[in-house]
């Protein structure tokens, strides 16, 4: 079942939704494959393969995002011995990331993309969005990341 997010910083993602699709993306939804993550990672880069994955867009701007940011720390506390990663995809600069996690820790993995081309492959148009993914990298769930369900987190650790 489809959830509507709510609270989400729409809008905000200038260019993105006026930019012209590449005739060749696939925007990836719920049930199909999760396209490979071309990221740069603040830290170690984590070994996702195989692995249960919550994967978020979000910005320091983005208040929804800097709320959600607790709840996740909380999911990934309680499910990373299960194997559960989990990467915050952001398209700011490294410095203002740093920055902001000095305010607000973020305990998982954190990743960059800029200029955001992986925003436009996923069809982000308003965050957060987050995917959830099984071990065989489908995606089993797409919406706002605090309506994220404990069954459906589980559902994936299995």
């Amino acid at each position: 079942m489809k959830k509507i997010a709510v609270g989400l910083c729409a809008g905000l993602l200038i260019g993105l939704s006026a930019a012209p699709a590449p005739a060749q993306r696939v925007v990836p939804r719920e049930g199909e494959q999760l396209p490979a993550l071309a990221l740069n990672y603040l830290g170690k880069q984590p070994e996702l393969t195989g692995k249960p994955l919550l994967v978020e867009f979000w910005a320091t701007w983005c208040p929804p995002c800097r709320k959600s940011i607790p709840h996740l720390n909380e999911i990934y506390s309680k499910y990373k011995s299960q194997g559960l990663q989990i990467v915050g995809i952001t398209d700011e600069d490294e410095a203002t990331v740093k920055k902001f996690q000095q305010q607000i820790p973020m305990n998982y993995n954190v990743a960059i993309n800029t200029p955001g081309a992986i925003y436009e492959q996923f069809g982000i148009t308003a965050i957060p969005t987050a995917f959830l993914v099984n071990k065989s990298g489908k995606i089993v769930w797409e919406g706002h990341p605090m309506e994220l369900s404990e069954t459906e987190i589980q559902s994936v650790l299995n």
